[in-house]
């Protein structure tokens, strides 16, 4: 069953802008769903439209059965959204900084010392509940918001990248703790993240966007099949080979004596291809990645640690401030 059905979702700005341009999907229940793309390629906008931060300029989306432009205050009810940058009350204790979330969202009061309690253990926090929020790790500070958007009980999760900026070691464990809330919970995660290994490890499928739109879509599995293996000639010395009689040959790039072939299945293509050429030093077989998906799809290589940032968002911020 879908819990978020997108029709059309288009966001224009001021100069005709358009930062999503059209977009249709379907996100089922249970799924934990990815958005690629190079900054500014209208990820955190189309994750603001769906958790109704951003009013659309066209199309709709329906989440938990709730349309974002109509029922605005029964989808933010139905969510739980972790931001891209911290949220959280540094001056407040990460036990006050729950407890205000659960009076905000209605929690029955009754329920706020049991909720907060399953909170902090599933994110491992307990022992700091008590502690500022100014006295936590990067790593402890994003748990603590994943704790906050699961307070009161949200069948979707919205996380705007949730491990930028943390270290290895860090991003594991919030990797392990959002695998533990699609599996005790049942919630459905939408993930923006410009981390590879995280949308390969986490996703069970993704959208890779640019440009406002979606340039592809599915599990990464999938993606990374049709791109197919890639074997590495260096060294490559002597005349270059004619390879038009090579059908299997999807791909083939050179820079000076580097060649790359993507093939469907290297270990059976290897020996015609070694004996086209008269000579090289080293040969690699290489697997896909999503990284050679996103390359296909954009043209360029993603940038890791560096977030899309919302630069609509904070341009329309700015201004209203003046």
């Amino acid at each position: 069953m879908a819990v978020i059905e997108v029709e059309g979702l288009t966001k224009v700005y001021e100069k005709k802008i358009r930062a999503v341009d059209g977009v249709s999907f379907a996100i089922e229940e249970g799924e934990v769903f990815g958005l690629l793309g190079p900054n500014g390629a209208g990820k955190t906008t189309l994750l603001h439209m769906l958790a109704t931060l951003l009013e659309p300029t066209g199309g709709t989306a329906r989440v938990n059965g709730h349309d974002i432009r109509k029922e605005p205050a029964k989808v933010r009810a139905s969510i739980g959204i972790v931001f891209q940058d911290p949220s959280s009350d540094d001056l407040l204790t990460g036990y006050e900084n729950l407890m205000l979330h659960a009076m905000m969202f209605g929690v029955p009061r009754a329920e706020w010392k049991g909720r907060i309690r399953k909170a902090l253990e599933l994110v491992e926090l307990t022992d700091r509940a008590n502690d500022r929020v100014r006295k936590y790790s990067g790593g402890m500070r994003r748990r603590l918001e994943l704790a906050r958007g699961l307070l009161h009980k949200p069948r979707v999760l919205f996380l705007d990248e949730p491990t930028l900026g943390l270290d290895p070691q860090s991003r594991e464990r919030v990797w392990e703790y959002i695998q533990k809330l699609v599996e005790e919970e049942g919630i459905t995660v939408i993930i923006t993240t410009h981390y590879m290994e995280e949308a390969d490890h986490l996703c069970d499928r993704v959208a890779i966007i640019d440009f406002g739109r979606i340039a592809v879509m599915d599990s990464p599995a999938a993606l990374k099949q049709e791109i197919g293996e890639r074997i590495l000639l260096k060294g490559v010395g002597g005349a270059y080979p004619d390879l038009d009689s090579m059908a299997f040959l999807q791909r083939v790039e050179r820079d000076g004596d580097r060649v790359e072939l993507w093939v469907d299945d290297a270990s059976k293509r290897l020996k015609p291809i070694l004996e086209a050429f008269p000579s090289f030093e080293k040969v690699e077989i290489r697997p896909p990645t999503l990284n050679d998906v996103f390359l296909k799809y954009t043209g360029r290589e993603i940038r890791e640690g560096s977030a899309e940032g919302g630069f609509f968002e904070r341009a329309l911020a700015r201004r209203a401030r003046r």
